[in-house]
């Protein structure tokens, strides 16, 4: 299973030790640590034989003078050219095992038939892989000079990517940190990682492949997977990818589900590939007619996509994150295919959390993607909690949740941009314009009446509309109002059809959705953490 794009960052270790004591517990023979140009490779590698106390190599030193040309000039090397220089790196791998000298080796090494000519038969290499964004290293390539690889070859690095698969016992490591924490990350998978047949475990850290368990007993919504940071923790279940569970310091801020209930009202649900409504499920889209199951019958409505009652796969699990995904195959409808992940990682600032989707298949693609989390500031009823929602327009909707054009908040019933009671007023409404901060971020606050603690959401990256829903309308009675689903949206209601922010995935090309939560408390006076987030200005904030 492809993955195209991540976020977060491992929790940095400790500061470097010695070489002699960092070396403990590291397999002896060599480390070879792979991913595209501009990942960092050649600094996380010498940086890690220092600390290991290991000679380094660099495979770029074996391609041969034609190889080097050919990138210099722009031109990607075909597998013929990339053969005397894997005969190369083998040979000298040998050599150096044979004579027991330790070692650090980097290399993109992008397909799988590179990596296993490289470890096979060699059981005491151990592989790094170094992953992140294409955006994060095409900036990475267009700030570095005097290098033979450029920036305009990353798409080619790209399309010949084939991450390393679980039976090759990969520590993967996220670039999106300083070097030292690179390495500390590094290190601590090796020590966990001391054979081929044991792949890193528990604390080992999220990107590791994922670890076998004692069996559970069955659960209506599939496994249980449970993340801890300090005094946070967080549950994601194997159906749909769901958000189950999120608390901190002992506090629940998730008006969410237990492990043997069945899910309703969407709760922490990943509505992939569109969210919220789709008008009698019927739509056009590059000269087909298309009709979806209509699963909002009452409203003839197709929503919140196909995905939620499918169960997920494990990808890659440690204490602090998790890594989950599946595939939505083509079928009548949506005859598309796509690869979906979502990553859930905790931090000392919260939960993050970034769905990322890739098409696979050979035609363009119809995306919306969006979450549907409930959250609770231990209110009972939401009547007296404060909301702050940093937006500048509301949508209209008709009889079946459609909508039917967009009106600015100020001064109305919807304008929440300042905290105030939600009170007896109802939602189930699509905001837009949203308002973001110097990070990019919108930030919707829930605040207990005291105004002395509550629970932030941010919306970033892929985040265009948010969906505010008091739950008036909840098949349970006894559910209705207890929390407020704050739902990151790329797009709004009916998107399919109106073509209004619909995302057109091409073959191979991936969106993110990037939205998280962070509790909050103050000890001062009532109300003085509730202000709404600073405005930014005029071309600061989302356009429409």
């Amino acid at each position: 299973m492809h993955r195209s794009e991540s976020f977060g960052a491992l929790t940095p270790g400790a500061p470097p030790a010695p070489a002699h004591d960092a070396a403990a517990g590291v397999p002896a023979d060599l480390v070879l640590v792979i991913g595209a140009s501009g990942s960092g490779k050649s600094t996380v590698a010498r940086l890690l034989a220092a600390r290991l106390g290991r000679a380094y190599r660099d495979a770029d030193e074996f391609h041969p003078p034609a190889n080097r040309a050919k990138m210099a000039a722009g031109e990607p090397l075909t597998d013929a050219d990339r053969r005397p220089w894997l005969n190369a790196i083998a040979a000298w791998m040998d050599q150096e095992i044979a004579a027991r000298r330790p070692a650090v080796v980097t290399g993109s090494l992008l397909k799988r038939a590179y990596r296993d000519q490289l470890l096979r038969g060699r059981p005491g290499v151990r592989l790094v892989y170094l992953h992140g964004s294409r955006e994060l290293i095409r900036s990475r390539l267009a700030a570095r000079q005097g290098h033979f690889f450029p920036a305009a070859l990353l798409d080619s690095q790209f399309a010949d990517l084939q991450e390393p698969e679980p039976d090759e016992h990969p520590c993967v490591v996220e670039i999106d940190q300083p070097p030292q924490a690179v390495v500390s990350a590094i290190v601590s998978l090796l020590r966990a990682d001391t054979s081929p047949d044991h792949p890193p475990t528990g604390a080992a850290a999220i990107g590791t492949a994922p670890t076998e368990e004692p069996p559970m007993p069955p659960r209506a919504t599939g496994e249980q997977w449970q993340l801890r940071h300090g005094g946070q923790s967080a549950v994601v279940v194997q159906l749909g990818g769901a958000l189950r569970h999120y608390e901190s310091d002992g506090r629940q801020l998730l008006d969410g589900f237990t492990a043997d209930a069945r899910i309703t009202g969407g709760r922490g649900q990943l509505l992939v590939p569109w969210p919220n409504r789709l008008g009698g499920g019927r739509y056009h889209f590059n000269g087909q007619d298309l009709q979806l199951p209509l699963t909002e019958p009452e409203k003839l409505n197709a929503i919140h996509g196909l995905l939620r009652w499918t169960p997920w796969q494990l990808l890659a699990r440690g204490d602090d994150g998790v890594r989950v995904g599946t595939t939505l195959f083509p079928q009548p409808g949506y005859p598309f295919q796509l690869e979906v992940f979502a990553e859930y990682r905790l931090g000392p600032q919260g939960l993050d959390v970034a769905v990322t989707a890739t098409n696979v298949g050979d035609t363009a693609a119809p995306f919306g993607v969006g979450q549907h989390p409930y959250l609770t500031v231990g209110t009972g009823l939401v009547d007296p909690a404060l909301l702050t929602v940093p937006a500048r327009y509301r949508l209209r909707t008709d009889e079946q949740g459609l909508p039917t054009g967009q009106e600015p908040v100020e001064g109305g019933a919807y304008d929440f941009r300042t905290a105030r009671p939600i009170g007896d007023q109802q939602l189930d409404t699509a905001f837009a314009g949203l308002e973001r901060d110097g990070s990019g971020r919108a930030v919707v606050r829930l605040a207990h009446s005291s105004g002395l603690h509550g629970i932030d959401l941010w919306l970033g990256e892929g985040t265009r509309y948010v969906q505010v829903y008091t739950g008036d309308t909840l098949p349970e009675p006894e559910r209705r109002r207890r929390g407020v689903a704050v739902e990151a949206m790329s797009c709004p209601a009916d998107a399919f059809r109106s073509g209004r922010d619909l995302i057109t995935l091409e073959p191979g090309r991936s969106h993110v959705l990037r939205w998280g939560l962070g509790a909050w408390e103050t000890s001062g006076e009532a109300g003085a953490a509730v202000a709404a987030p600073d405005r930014p200005t005029d071309n600061e904030a989302d356009r429409q």
